[in-house]
């Protein structure tokens, strides 16, 4: 991790926070990606990462955030004056006041800094174009479960990321969740549509779900106890036993019985299929509309 410090935080908002709660908390299982060794426990954090070397500017950051911070020895200011150009620097601003945030940023940082952006619409190129030439960046698009380390991040690099700091990233991107890293940054409306607003669509699925059993005669609050768990648990068993969603499915599908005839109409051409075609495709277009 010495490659990526010292660590520059731009925002802690919700999303900010969480991740840097999480590169701060949590200890992960990282895969020796340079020998192929197997996975091994990384102690004090997240592939060694030294709270010491955290600085975060936020003058608006929340009590919560700034209780966390504390308890690392870490304050949020408006600006810090850092021991040398900083190794990473997450920003997690706002995409409206990003672009003063670069001008400001491109004074301070060095030829060795990665800079990561999680706001939602700024592209590689919006970015680029504040920052001195031959930056190292990577766009992100996480999710929310990142809040509870069980959220998923498709991450986009230019061609100024080097190896080194692509896999120091990796490795501190993996303890709040899953990580893909896409081939094309075109791509990432669609990841917006699918991980980055999916989770709303999990909740209204459980909404639903809920909403359905009061109809068929259950009390208000045990439909919704019964609809959480059984969507927590439908997803805790996928990600346990990595099998196609399609097959536990299958597996819990018997013919002509109860869960056969719900499936029978979800699985209609007007069903639940066409329907999230539809959802996912207006996702990405939006997603377009709010990159240019």
């Amino acid at each position: 991790m010495e490659a990526l410090e010292p660590v520059l935080v731009i925002g802690a908002g919700k999303m900010g926070g969480a991740i840097l709660s999480a590169w701060l908390e949590s200890d992960v299982l990282v895969h020796d990606w340079l020998d192929g060794e197997d996975e091994q426990d990384v102690p004090g954090g997240l592939g060694g990462l030294d709270p010491g070397s955290v600085f975060v500017e936020d003058p608006g950051a929340t009590e919560d955030i700034i209780d966390l911070l504390a308890k690392f020895d870490i304050h949020p200011k408006p600006r810090h004056d850092l021991p040398r150009p900083p190794g990473l620097v997450m920003l997690a601003v706002k995409p409206q006041v990003m672009e003063p945030v670069l001008v400001d940023l491109a004074k301070r940082i060095g030829p060795s800094t990665l800079v990561y952006s999680i706001a939602a619409g700024k592209t590689l190129d919006d970015l680029a174009k504040h920052l001195p030439e031959g930056t190292a960046i990577v766009r992100a698009m996480p999710n929310t479960p990142v809040m509870v380390g069980a959220g998923v991040t498709a991450l986009i690099s230019n061609e100024h990321v080097s190896e080194t700091q692509r896999l120091g990233l990796e490795r501190l991107v993996a303890g709040t969740g899953q990580v893909v890293w896409l081939d094309d940054e075109s791509q990432m409306d669609a990841v917006t549509a699918v991980s980055g607003s999916g989770p709303a669509y999990v909740y209204y699925l459980t909404e639903c779900l809920a909403a359905a059993g009061q109809k068929q005669g259950l009390p208000e609050k045990i439909a919704m106890q019964l609809a959480r768990a059984t969507v927590s648990g439908a997803g805790a068993m996928m990600d346990a036993f990595m099998t196609d969603a399609s097959e536990l499915r299958q597996n819990v599908t018997s013919k002509g019985g109860t869960t056969a005839a719900a499936l029978e109409v979800l699985m209609a051409d007007d069903g639940l299929a066409q329907l999230m075609e539809n959802a996912i495709a207006a996702a990405t277009r939006r997603s377009k509309e709010l990159s240019g």
